[in-house]
């Protein structure tokens, strides 16, 4: 169904030909909880700006100074509101900080669409009008599922789970999601000792490096590491620069981007999850635009969890250096 939904979309924007471009171009905002240096990032912005240019709109990204800063993204959005615009794209990274804003576009007639993070609860889940992103909880599930095929046959575990952002949407949904798959593996293998520790691990490479490094010396017996972002490809560099060997501890998280598939190829991260970050960019803007030039209402997309392995690196890396993954 999301395919077709693709394929209608650009089968509208096709038929409309020179409608796209209107006296007045259409005005849309995305506002985010992440700063310009995060990768990840870049390709979501790659697709809005291909968007933005294929129906001629007038678009702005607005990143922020520190990352994860939630009151710097609502200073954002009020900003953005002020110039009223036709549409905002905002991640929902929290459930509550939002809901003032979200009012206050709805009222003036702003389109709200969420992209890459929505609202697990509460009032913001009926303001927006359509989330377009991962489904953070059975993503989680099916990288824990994944990577603990690898998991020694025989002996105690000991397996760390990071939570990069305690208390963001994305961070603890994907880490829920993991620790199901875990416990998932834990009841399936009653006989042996499995111990899952959960930390916050941070946003900034060296951090989690550093607070991951610690936990590795307090336990060298770590089988795993499981990260809810690109993170862990610090992580990788730590394990490379203590001598320690690929595959001795197993490394899994989220996003394509190019140094993680780097480390991938390297043999010091295993499994990885993409949720498609140019299509999080592209497919909202096309969504404002079949809104505002036919009337049809915005639908949710999930973008995917794909699962990806270091034998699928050489086809993937040209295009993650193109920022399209």
């Amino acid at each position: 169904m999301r395919r077709h939904f693709i394929a209608a979309s650009l089968l509208a924007l096709s038929l409309a030909g020179a409608g796209a471009a209107r006296a007045e171009p259409l005005t849309i905002v995305f506002t985010h909880h992440s700063s310009a240096a995060n990768p990840f990032w870049q390709a979501v912005k790659k697709g809005f700006d291909d968007a933005c240019a294929k129906i001629q709109a007038s678009c702005q990204m607005t990143f922020l100074q520190n990352e994860g800063a939630i009151e710097q993204q609502v200073a954002n959005m009020q900003a953005a509101l002020a110039r009223h615009p036709d549409a905002l794209i905002t991640a929902l990274a929290d459930n509550h900080a939002f809901i003032g804003v979200l009012t206050q576009a709805r009222k003036q007639g702003t389109i709200v669409i969420a992209s890459n993070v929505d609202a697990t609860e509460g009032p913001e889940r009926e303001l927006r009008q359509a989330f377009i992103g991962q489904n953070f909880i059975p993503a989680g599930e099916n990288l824990a599922r994944t990577l603990a095929k690898q998991f020694p046959a025989q002996g105690d575990l000991r397996i760390l789970v990071g939570v990069s952002a305690p208390g963001q949407n994305w961070a603890e949904q994907r880490a829920q999601g993991v620790i199901n798959g875990l416990e998932e593996y834990k009841k399936a293998n009653p006989g042996r000792k499995i111990v899952i520790d959960r930390i916050d691990s941070g946003t900034d490479g060296a951090i989690t490096a550093d607070r991951v490094g610690a936990y590795i010396t307090a336990h060298p017996d770590t089988t795993a590491y499981f990260d809810m972002g690109l993170w862990h490809s610090s992580v990788a560099r730590m394990l490379k620069d203590r001598g320690i060997p690929p595959h001795k501890i197993l490394l899994g998280g989220f996003d394509l981007v190019t140094q993680v598939l780097q480390e991938m190829k390297a043999g010091y991260i295993q499994v990885e999850v993409d949720q498609q970050p140019y299509e999080q960019g592209f497919m909202p803007v096309m969504e404002v635009y079949l809104a505002k030039k036919f009337g049809l209402a915005p639908a949710n997309i999930d973008t995917g969890e794909a699962i990806v392995t270091p034998d699928m690196v050489d086809m993937i890396l040209p295009l993650a250096k193109q920022g399209l993954r």
